[in-house]
């Protein structure tokens, strides 16, 4: 349990997100392993089928989720990104900026610890820690999870509630959990070719951040290449290069976010 007030741990909330048969600690969430839903491989019909069971179940969650935010006029942000691509301090430097004109919440997710959560609750914003460590560690927040930590989150007090989703560029794409924009942060010390490898994280966010560009001039990296890459899976995403570090960048991110904030807040 977290020392700093602000910080909910929420240890009601290390659960299981997907209910199938295995041994404690072992990690059995169900990925998707070839073909495609209409024509899969015959040895991976009965696994594909748990997946799309558990996928219908998390996006009935989904919307109930997105007709509370709805009711309660509240804008919802999922941001996601690789571990150590510096979301945590992108999203510190954006609620410093949002919070002058906002009311700010966060959820954290995470497998372990309560880390990222005590360095967001500097921003003095409300912050609930998801931790999915109890059977192993699920590598992404489910809409279900999401819908419980609400509970210690007065949405009437709110504006603006940012998910900081499990660091993974895979698993937390497939889960809708009702929010009302997808945001990737990819760091720059991460390589060009990650749009390439994991498409589906790029092709369902509304905007990529591509972070620590203050590094390029000590890296061999290509920028113009890692936007063309992500343009090639979503050729209208909008990219923005910034520095959390030394908030390079930032005021373009800002103004969309605060357009799109704007567009349901009114």
């Amino acid at each position: 349990m977290p020392n700093n007030p602000t910080v909910a741990a929420a240890s009601d909330l290390r659960i299981r997100l997907h209910h199938k048969e295995g041994r404690p600690g072992h990690h059995s969430h169900p990925h998707f392993r070839g073909g495609t839903p209409e024509q899969p491989r015959q040895r991976d019909t009965r696994e594909i089928k748990v997946v799309r069971r558990v996928l219908d179940a998390n996006d009935i969650m989904a919307d109930q989720n997105r007709k509370l935010f709805s009711e309660k006029n509240v804008f919802v942000l999922n941001m996601m990104s690789s571990p150590g691509s510096g979301k945590t301090t992108t999203l510190i430097k954006t609620l410093g900026t949002l919070m002058t004109g906002l009311r700010c919440a966060v959820i954290v997710g995470d497998i372990c610890s309560t880390y990222d959560a005590d360095q967001l609750s500097v921003t003095g914003a409300p912050v609930v820690q998801i931790n999915t460590d109890e059977f192993g560690g699920d590598c992404h927040l489910a809409a279900h999870v999401v819908a419980r930590a609400l509970a210690d989150i007065d949405l009437d007090e709110i504006d603006f509630l940012v998910v900081e989703n499990v660091g993974n560029l895979v698993c937390p794409a497939e889960f809708d959990m009702g929010e009302d924009a997808r945001v990737v942060v990819l760091s720059v010390a991460e390589g060009e070719d990650k749009p390439i490898k994991y498409p589906l994280m790029f092709r369902q966010c509304d905007a990529a951040l591509l972070n620590k560009v203050d590094l390029l001039p000590y890296l061999d990296y290509d920028k113009d290449l890692a936007v063309s890459n992500i343009r090639q899976i979503h050729p209208e995403m909008p990219v923005f290069s910034v520095s959390a570090k030394t908030g390079e960048g930032f005021d373009p991110w800002l103004e969309w976010l605060k357009g799109r904030i704007k567009e349901k807040l009114g």
